[in-house]
This record gives C-alpha cells, sequence and structure tokens, in this order.
C-alpha cells in the first residue's frame, strides 16, 4: 500500500475550487489560502483532498466570519469530523445547529471506527470485511448505521459476489481516524499502542506516568522503519493532535487534554536530529511536513532567509538543510515549471539531493553538472518512474559514457515515461551510440518530439544508424538538431530516405555547421520533394554551400 497519487496539476487545483464556488471572490480567497499553506496545496493534487478542503473552507467562512482558516493537514481533517458530526448531529437527530455536536452516540461511532482504521491500516487494508468489524467490536448492523450516518467518513459497498464491504472514503481519512485512535487511547487510559510489549501488570499505571513523548518518538520511529511510506500521514496527523489548540477544536469528544508546549519541542528536536541522518527524500519531506504540524517551521525559514537574500551556500547545507530547500522548492509554482539546478550548484551531489523536485518539474535543466554513471542511473530511474512529470530534460555538456547512453535511452523508452525534449548536444556521443538510440526512437512507449544530438561526432555511420529509428512507425519525432555532427553528403543521402518515408513526421531538421556541400544539399532536395515529406524549417547554415547548392 502506497499513499503517493498522481492527480491534479497546480492549474486543476484552481480550476477545481473556481468550479465549486460560484462566488469568485470566495474562490480566489480559498485559493490563496490554500497556497500560504506548503502542505495544503500540496495535497489539494488529490481530487478527495480538494473536495474536504472544499466542504471545510465553505463551513468555516460561513460560520467564523473572518475566522482564522485552517492552515495545517490536522487542522483541516479535525474541522472535517467535526462538519460531519454537525451534519449527523441536525439531519440524523433533529438537533439545532448550536446544539453540541457530539453526542454519547456519535463518539462511540467514531471511536469504534478509529479502532477499525488503526487496526487495518497496521494490516494494509483498505477494505474491511464483516469479519474485521467483528474483530473491532463493530456489529454489521451498527456499520450499516454507520455508513449511513457519517456517509462521508465510511461507506458501505458490495463486493464481487454480493457480500458486504466496507471502507473509508479515502486512505487519509482511515489514517486521520486511526491517529484519532492513538491519541484517545493513550490520554484515556496511558496505553500507547505503538510500542510492541505493552506492560500488563495492575500496578504499572501506580508507579508509572504515561509519557506523551515516548509515544510521540516512537510514531516517528515506526514510520521512518516503514518500507513503503504507508504510515506518512498517520504520523502527521498523530503529532498535529498533540497540539493544545487542535485538541481545543476536539472538545466534546476529548474529555480531557494531553502533552504540553515542552513535549512538543522535544518531539520537534527529535525529529529534526532525524533528519541529520541519511534517509530517503520522501520520508526527509515527510519529517519536515511533521514539523509543520507541530507548528515549528524554523529549518524551512532559515532556508528561505538564504534564498530572499542570495546568500544559499549549497557547500555548507546539512542534510536537514538540504531537505528544508526540497521541501520549499515542491511547492513553488515557479520552480516547478523550470527548475534549473545551477541555481543552486551544478554538481552532482546537488543533483541527487534535489531530484524529488526533477521528478516533479515540468523542464529540468542539468546541463554541465558532471554526471557519473551512478548519478545517470539514479536520475533515469526517476525519468521513468511512474510519478514523475518531467516533459523536458537537458543534459548538455555531460560526458554520457556508452553506458550511460544506454541506460537513458531505456529510461525514456520505458512505458511510464513521458518525455517529449531531450537535449543532449555537446555531451560527446559517439557513432556507435546511435545504435542504441535508433533503438530508442522505434521504441512502442516512445514520446519524444524533439532530440538535440547537436556538437557530437555523430558522422555518416551514426546518421545512418539513426536513419533506421527515425523511419519507424512509433518514432514522433518533429524536431531533430544535428548541428555540428561532422556529417558529411553520405548522411544526406540516409536522411533523403527519413524525409521521403510516409511514418516520418520531421518538421524541424538542423543540419549546420557540417561539410554537406552542394552535393549534400542536391541529394536532400530529392527527398524535400516528395509528396510524403513534412519539413517545415530546415537549417543548413555553416554546411559550405554555393550558390549553385
Amino acid at each position: 500500500m502506497v499513499t503517493e497519487v498522481r492527480g491534479f496539476t497546480n492549474p486543476q487545483k484552481e480550476e477545481y475550487f473556481r468550479k465549486r464556488f460560484r462566488d469568485k471572490k470566495q474562490a480566489s480567497r480559498i485559493i490563496s489560502h490554500i497556497k500560504t499553506s506548503r502542505s495544503l496545496h500540496i495535497m489539494c493534487h488529490i481530487p478527495v483532498f480538494c473536495w474536504i478542503s472544499a466542504t471545510v473552507l465553505e463551513r468555516v467562512l460561513k460560520t467564523r466570519e473572518g475566522g482564522q482558516l485552517p492552515k495545517t493537514l490536522t487542522e483541516m481533517y479535525i474541522h472535517f469530523l467535526v462538519v460531519q458530526a454537525k451534519v449527523k448531529k441536525v439531519k440524523y437527530d433533529g438537533g439545532a445547529e448550536t446544539d453540541p455536536h457530539w453526542s454519547p452516540e456519535s463518539r462511540r461511532m467514531i471511536e469504534s471506527l478509529g479502532k477499525l482504521a488503526f487496526d487495518q491500516l497496521q494490516k494494509g487494508n483498505l477494505i474491511f470485511y464483516e469479519s474485521d468489524l467483528t474483530e473491532c467490536g463493530i456489529d454489521i448492523r451498527a456499520a450499516s448505521v454507520y455508513s449511513g450516518v457519517f456517509t462521508q467518513i465510511f461507506k458501505e459497498e458490495r463486493g464481487l459476489y454480493q457480500d458486504k464491504v466496507f471502507c473509508f472514503v479515502h486512505l487519509s481519512v482511515q489514517e486521520f481516524l486511526a491517529a484519532l485512535h492513538v491519541h484517545l487511547t493513550f490520554i484515556n487510559s496511558g496505553k500507547n499502542l505503538l510500542e510492541e510489549q505493552q506492560t500488563t501488570f495492575w500496578w504499572s499505571k501506580f508507579i508509572s506516568k504515561p509519557n506523551p513523548q515516548s509515544l510521540y518518538q516512537s510514531a516517528v520511529d515506526k514510520a521512518l522503519q516503514s518500507p513503503n511510506g504507508h504510515l506518512d500521514l498517520f504520523l502527521r496527523f498523530l503529532l498535529g493532535l498533540s497540539l493544545q489548540s487542535n485538541q481545543t477544536l476536539l472538545q466534546g469528544l476529548l474529555t480531557q487534554t494531553g502533552s504540553s508546549s515542552q513535549t512538543n519541542q522535544k518531539t520537534a528536536q527529535y525529529i529534526k536530529e532525524k533528519l541529520s541522518e541519511n534517509l530517503s527524500a520522501e520520508k526527509s519531506i515527510n519529517l519536515l511536513h511533521c514539523l509543520n504540524e507541530l507548528n515549528d517551521r524554523s529549518l524551512v525559514e532559515e532556508i528561505q532567509q538564504s534564498l530572499r537574500s542570495g546568500r544559499l551556500s549549497t557547500d555548507k547545507l546539512s542534510p536537514a538543510q538540504w531537505s528544508a530547500l526540497v521541501f520549499i522548492l515542491l511547492s513553488s509554482e515557479k520552480d516547478l515549471d523550470v527548475f534549473d539546478l545551477k541555481k543552486y550548484s551544478a554538481s552532482e551531489e546537488a543533483l541527487l539531493r534535489l531530484l524529488p523536485v526533477v521528478k516533479a518539474s515540468n523542464k529540468a535543466l542539468l546541463s554541465s553538472c558532471n554526471l557519473s554513471e551512478k548519478g545517470c542511473k539514479d536520475l533515469l530511474s526517476v525519468v521513468s518512474s511512474q510519478y514523475c512529470s518531467l516533459r523536458e530534460l537537458d543534459l548538455s555538456t555531460n560526458s554520457l559514457n556508452d553506458s550511460a547512453v544506454k541506460l537513458l535511452c531505456a529510461a525514456v523508452e520505458s512505458p511510464h515515461a513521458k518525455l517529449n525534449i531531450l537535449r543532449l548536444n555537446i555531451c560527446e556521443l559517439l557513432a556507435e551510440n546511435c545504435e542504441t538510440v535508433s533503438s530508442m526512437l522505434s521504441s512502442q512507449s516512445f514520446t519524444l518530439t524533439e532530440l538535440d544530438l547537436s556538437i557530437k561526432n555523430v558522422q555518416d555511420s551514426g546518421v545512418k544508424l539513426l536513419s533506421a529509428g527515425l523511419q519507424s512507425l512509433n518514432c514522433k519525432l518533429n524536431t531533430l538538431r544535428l548541428s555540428g555532427c561532422n556529417l558529411s553528403e553520405r548522411s544526406c543521402e540516409a536522411l533523403c530516405s527519413v524525409l521521403s518515408s510516409q511514418s516520418s513526421s520531421l518538421r524541424v531538421l538542423d543540419l549546420s555547421n557540417s561539410d554537406l556541400q552542394d552535393s549534400g544539399v542536391k541529394l536532400l532536395s530529392a527527398g524535400l520533394k516528395s509528396s510524403q515529406c513534412a519539413v517545415e524549417t530546415l537549417s543548413l547554415s555553416g554546411c559550405l554551400i554555393t550558390e549553385e547548392g
């Protein structure tokens, strides 16, 4: 089970809220508010979260004129839970809007659903059967009532063989209720559900006070140990619930509060210590989201200040500061549109640290970053990832050896790759590498529309190899740049067959700065005259062509 979901792009997020709210002023206020909160803006790529946010923000704006809007994930989900409790109170219990929204019955419902959410989250289950509910002490008739009352939280459906199955409306709702269950259990009984060994002696509660610090530290450790990140959101919610302000929002459901600002500070410090370790980018980013839930933004603000003043020195960044930089860039529309590595450091180390930003960008400028074979491998695993947004990749002026070229072509051929433009100019490609490139051009999953191989020692033999791929029915290339590739008239013969091929889609061909001469142009012209030729722009400057050519 993985929590990563590809959904709305940034423009689609805005479009959703503008369609959801007819009042343009209200829509603009909500969009503006979400953009000010890094966590909320990132989460809005999940359509269900946009719906939850819209439900909550509409209600808060209606009931609290000029009041403070929720800024963190935990605040948003607490408000969502409260909204559902109010709907139940008014719609099903015949209560008034002003009545207390937590009745003993609704408290029991949420407590039961929380236990179910936690037990099944630990098992990695998103869909539950009657036996799962029975294990949690939920009667099947009660479950049907829950799904009928809390319709926006819990659903009853029919399975493959018409048996009843149950699920939460979204994994994030299950993770929130699971965190709420762990929090409630600890506050009410002092029991840490995340500890493997629970003390069962009746006298233990008289000699040891429950330690909230151990609860939060064990939650951080458990989430970091999870190989697939399935406890990431759970951890954010659990830490968010430790804040007094969030516990106040749950008055009526919580009969007592726990944790203190000192505990929160110690938890934040523990997280910062973990950030200094060698964690994966995804785990580091989640820990920064956790600090945000604890209202500790010191790391992020420190890096932001350095960025604003132009004094960011990547040579001196600690692992935690690198993670903070990634966290900032991931929510910057400007940087995600065009990510230029040279703005930070044109080094392989910087590239590897900032790979999550490359993964989320539309265009990545990675020229002259001294890519090694290992760096190339790490980069290309991102390019071929199902969740990579990259459409344009500039790797110019990097020395790519034969194995690096093979890795690159394999990544572009991946069914998940979405690259449209690839720039490899001045990358020391040799003629023999063109066979690998040609194979990529004819791949069934090939998506490139523009390829730049300029200023390389491609030579005539390389063009001959490329021409086979260019004539493939799978090749969608409409722009090919071969400027300064040491070509002669023999290349023109191979390219003539490409231009007159029925399957060729080339619109722009750059052959400038090669020794083609008049004889080469004559060979090209035969292809250009073909009824199949689609070329609209042909660059031949610096090709030693006379007036006759």
